[in-house]
């Protein structure tokens, strides 16, 4: 992979150029139902100079019942273009640190057709560690003209994923911790059964990030963990976890390994997991 594939940048990188007005920056900090503050109001007590607060709950389809769904392109081209995004933009997504919701708002972008978009290392933890510049009250953007179509292959639904247990077609890899993937512990979200979607394996995300300085492995430690999950990186992969947040820090270290055409399930567990949903398997994979 070269530099130009990789979607990566460094917080050097950026430093250097927050005043580019072909920038700009979104903080995508996400955080589980019930954990205080709000990422809006960490937001608006510190961010990177110049960025605006992509809100992943919001950017969302509200008729679904599930958390955090795909929008249509039409609510996306509104949503991020009212973020100051236009479809000249280099867009630059970040959130707290811990590699939770940067990549999903990065996969997404892509989805809806727009390949001019990074991340940055290690977020907003690395940032603040090296003394960094921050701004805090509210982001006052100005509105931009987005295009957006979204590509179907880069999500799986329900159906899709159903019509995998039977052909296995694609590997299915899920992010979420040990504990809840094998059905040992109860899901964070009532109403869930635990366990995991029959056949795939596991993966926990945070085992792909250094924890002291929220950056991502090196390229050869992502593989040997792939791997030692048991995943084929030559063989269709989609990823999947809680709500289809977290796996697309899978389909980040994968997309770095030079793997495309992978997937992400969006409905993830808090469809899967549903009391009347289809059968679960438990223990490790």
């Amino acid at each position: 992979m070269t530099h130009t594939d990789d979607p990566l940048v460094s917080t050097d990188w950026l430093a250097s150029r927050l005043a580019d007005p072909s920038i700009r920056i979104l903080d995508a900090s996400f955080k589980m139902p019930g954990v205080m503050p709000l990422p809006v109001d960490d937001f608006l007590a510190a961010h990177i100079p110049g960025a605006a607060f992509f809100d992943v709950e919001a950017i969302a389809d509200h008729a679904s019942p599930l958390p955090h769904m795909y929008p249509d392109a039409r609510q996306f081209a509104r949503d991020v273009g009212a973020l100051g995004v236009s479809s000249d933009s280099l867009v630059v997504v970040y959130d707290s640190g811990g590699w939770v919701a940067a990549p999903r708002a990065w996969w997404m972008f892509l989805s809806f057709g727009h390949a001019n978009v990074r991340i940055l290392d290690g977020g907003l933890q690395k940032w603040r560690a090296e003394g960094r510049p921050l701004q805090s009250g509210p982001a006052s953007p100005r509105a931009a003209r987005f295009t957006a179509h979204l590509d179907e292959t880069y999500v799986r639904s329900l159906a899709q994923m159903r019509a995998n247990l039977d052909d296995h077609r694609e590997q299915v890899i899920d992010a979420r911790a040990r504990p809840r993937f094998a059905g040992e512990v109860a899901e964070p979200r009532p109403g869930l059964r635990s366990g995991h979607i029959p056949g795939s394996l596991n993966l926990p995300y945070n085992e792909l990030f250094d924890a002291a300085t929220g950056t991502m492995k090196p390229i050869d430690e992502l593989k040997a963990r792939f791997t030692a999950a048991g995943l084929d990186l030559d063989r269709p992969i989609v990823t999947t976890c809680g709500s289809g947040v977290s796996a697309a820090v899978l389909t980040l270290a994968l997309y770095r390994l030079g793997v495309r055409g992978s997937a992400l399930y969006d409905g993830s567990w808090s469809e899967w997991g549903h009391v009347d949903g289809p059968p679960v398997a438990t223990g490790p994979a």
